[in-house]
């Protein structure tokens, strides 16, 4: 073979292994991807279809920690329920020695108590109402004296077993099938799914005066964590956004995810704070309305740059472990803050240099991978959105958690229920859950919230509201 047949062997073994190499750094990226989790993305941990088995831990030098109780925690006793609470008393005596059979007399110690709980055997009261009959020899008509409202418009249950039939459905994601089979067993009172179906509208409709009313108030909130998840309507895609305020949480259901949902519950001049996370609605809402701050969840940013120590870029891995360690030098300082007691202009001032370190860090020799450059953009085009948290230290947390946690009963219930079928049980779902979630939130009970609503909403009185007490409101914070 010649010199220039070698030569030409070699270019063309040489263009070859480029075009290999570059094909393998394509296929190492979206190999990356395909492996992005929800501890590197902001992906739901529900997408990560297997996971990796936990590592096994060694041996502890003090042995495996034994069920139960650990020594040295308190003992949590249950507290007794007050005399006024009893039903009845029962007293058990002596006549003689159990053991030899000689008298007895009284002793000084206290009794031995056992209070026991128990349900009826039939636990329902069947009432039954009539309206005497009367002729009027005047219009030739016969009059009925009238019912309580209670009754007419609760008919067949009335509004604590109903209340009883919402808590079930809502609460306990319980189908109608098995509320009807506890109402047959256990309540002895045999009812079809077309009326527990019915019962529920007639809850839906108690709790709307107190779901409007969150609704109204919701765009004069100081701090709204908000976040969304997917929801099923009859095989159609909807979207459940979770509104959290700081004293009560609202859900509301919708065919879109885009930012004309937050124009439409928030309007266009809002001039609170939200958390969020960084997905695209909140930030054309942003440009939309330019009085609102936000504060992206730095717990999504974190997976974020997690992912890009993943990628097969060297650069672009070592990029993402700078911006990680500075994330991390900053919550220590931020958890170190909390814990010591740091005068506010120190510790403000702590957080603002870590916070510059950051946005250095991550707008400086930006690898040219197009991880890297979006990752920088992020901070370029929204850094102080990333920070608000230093500024307004008492208003929002660096992270979504608020409203995470907060939306996790949905998706429990939508695994549960595999979500609704109709405009009513839209409604129904954004009803319950505002309330259970804002009862909780307040330390208020769930079913006496439902009962009042029924007796006020049937005998036409003021419905019980979720919101809190005007003295219980913060104050509009500084908005400059």
């Amino acid at each position: 073979m010649t010199k220039h047949a070698l030569e030409q062997k070699v270019k063309t073994l040489m263009e070859e292994n480029q075009r290999l190499q570059q094909r393998l750094l394509e296929v190492e990226r979206e190999l990356a991807k395909l492996r992005k989790t929800s501890k590197t993305s902001s992906k739901p941990p529900s997408s990560d279809m297997v996971k990796p088995p936990k590592a096994s831990q060694p041996p502890s030098m003090f042995g495996s920690r034994t069920a139960g109780g650990q020594p040295g925690h308190p003992k949590h006793e249950r507290t007794a329920f007050p005399p006024e609470e009893l039903t009845t008393t029962h007293t058990y005596t002596l006549s003689s020695c159990p053991q030899c059979g000689g008298p007895l007399s009284a002793a000084e110690q206290a009794p031995k108590v056992i209070q026991q709980v128990e349900i009826e055997e039939v636990p329902i009261r069947i009432e039954e109402h009539r309206g005497l009959a009367f002729w009027c020899a005047s219009c030739q008509r016969v009059h009925y004296a009238p019912l309580p409202p209670t009754v007419t418009k609760g008919g067949l249950c009335g509004p604590r077993l109903t209340a009883l039939v919402a808590y079930m459905k809502g609460a306990c994601h319980a189908s109608f099938s098995t509320i009807r089979k506890f109402l047959r067993d256990v309540v002895k009172m045999p009812v079809s799914r077309g009326y527990l179906r019915k019962l529920i509208a007639k809850m839906s409709d108690a709790l709307e005066p107190a779901f409007d009313e969150l609704l109204q108030a919701l765009p004069e909130q100081d701090v709204l964590n908000i976040d969304e998840t997917g929801h099923k309507d009859g095989g159609e895609r909807f979207w459940t956004w979770c509104f959290t305020a700081s004293m009560y949480t609202l859900f509301r259901i919708d065919k879109s995810r885009s930012s004309q949902v937050l124009l439409d519950v928030l309007g266009e001049e809002f001039n609170g704070l939200i958390g969020c996370d960084y997905f695209s609605a909140y930030r054309k809402y942003m440009r939309l309305n330019e009085q609102v701050k936000v504060q992206f969840c730095l717990a999504h940013l974190i997976r974020d740059v997690k992912y890009l120590m993943t990628v097969p870029d060297a650069d672009t891995r070592c990029y993402g472990e700078c911006v990680r360690e500075e994330l991390r030098q900053m919550f220590a300082i931020f958890h170190r803050g909390q814990e010591q007691e740091w005068a506010p202009a120190t510790f403000q001032r702590a957080l603002e240099v870590a916070r510059e370190r950051i946005v250095t860090i991550a707008t400086t020799r930006v690898p040219s991978t197009s991880e890297a450059q979006n990752m920088a953009k992020r901070f370029i085009t929204h850094g102080n959105s990333f920070f608000q948290f230093i500024t307004y230290q008492d208003w929002i947390e660096p992270t979504n958690n608020l409203a995470e946690q907060a939306i996790r009963f949905v998706v429990i219930d939508r695994r549960i229920t595999q979500g609704t079928r109709s405009q009513a049980g839209r409604a129904w779902c954004e009803r319950i859950w505002t309330v259970m979630a804002t009862c909780t939130q307040r330390g208020l009970d769930v079913c006496d919230f439902l009962y009042r609503s029924l007796c006020a909403h049937w005998n036409q009185s003021d419905s019980p509201s979720l919101l809190p007490a005007p003295s219980c409101l913060s104050l509009h914070h500084d908005s400059g």
